[in-house]
């Protein structure tokens, strides 16, 4: 019989792993670094994880590690290429084994802390993984999920095998599936659409002020806008904010952190508080040596 489920021993620690190493095709901008509510995803995510676990990680492919979203935070590397979520879970089980792992997207950004609470609580160390059944089509949610050190060697195992999809893998262990208590908490954001209608989401359920800024544009910036000013009605509560839902409508191929951002005529913080009738300006780097 199993000692965990006797009671006898205590449960395996438990890691955190927050999965930021995906190309983000659909989004056509890096959704780790998607603002909401005033932070990066990243940050929000990271923010979460991190109350609950005794370390937590930001899982990156090697090209990843050192850019302006992800350095700030503890690393883990992918050691596989081309197979998915799955390259951060295995590549933190292998630095870790000893570890179980509390395994969350960069792109939840309707997840709460209610939701990852209720998982905690149900975690089930004698099983091979705790997780939720969707809401949308009863299958397993792999990336909000318990992952206990016994998972290791058939997951290890089950990607020799050529396969990569972390819900069979689930399906097809001794996983404790639960309810979502929040049926919404684990949509995960591919699409500006998605990203569009998310913002809209926590919007509604911060009941957010909106307010009348103006935004100027420069140098590519301006050619992507195809203007060079516009007054608009934004809920965005910093620059960091107004900067991606304007990104989300026009095609800006340039990142925050290349950029220098002025309200009412003197530099400021991407964290900076918007206020009602602000004059907002995104300055793009100065071409030329």
């Amino acid at each position: 019989m199993d000692p965990l489920a006797c009671g006898r021993l205590a449960p395996p620690p438990l890691y955190g792993l927050v999965l930021a190493g995906g190309r983000s095709t659909r989004m056509r901008r890096d959704k780790a670094a998607l603002a909401y509510q005033g932070r990066t995803q990243l940050e929000r995510a990271m923010a979460l994880l991190t109350a609950h676990v005794a370390r937590a990680f930001v899982s990156v492919r090697a090209d990843q590690g050192s850019d302006a979203v992800r350095a700030r935070f503890a690393q883990i590397q992918d050691a596989h290429e081309n197979i998915g979520p799955l390259a951060g879970l295995l590549a933190a089980q292998a630095q870790h084994p000893e570890a179980a792992w509390l395994v969350l997207a960069c792109d939840l950004p309707l997840l709460d802390e209610a939701t990852l609470a209720h998982l905690l609580r149900a975690r089930d160390p004698a099983r091979t993984a705790t997780a939720y059944r969707s809401s949308h089509d009863g299958l397993p949610e792999p990336l909000c999920a318990i992952y206990e050190p016994r998972s290791r060697e058939p997951l290890a195992a089950y990607v020799a095998a050529g396969k990569q999809c972390p819900r069979k893998f689930l399906a097809g262990a001794d996983t404790l599936l639960l309810d979502e208590p929040n049926p919404r908490a684990l949509d995960n954001i591919n699409t500006p659409e998605e990203y569009g209608s998310a913002m809209a989401t926590l919007t509604a359920q911060g009941s957010a002020t909106t307010r009348h800024i103006t935004v100027q544009y420069y140098a590519l910036l301006r050619e992507q806008a195809g203007r060079r000013e516009e007054a608009l009605v934004s809920a965005a509560r910093t620059p960091r904010e107004l900067y991606e839902e304007l990104a989300a409508r026009y095609p800006f191929t340039l990142a925050p952190e290349v950029l220098r951002v002025a309200i009412n005529a003197e530099f400021g913080e991407w964290s900076t508080p918007l206020a009602e009738g602000d004059a907002v300006v995104f300055i793009p780097p100065v071409a030329g040596g």
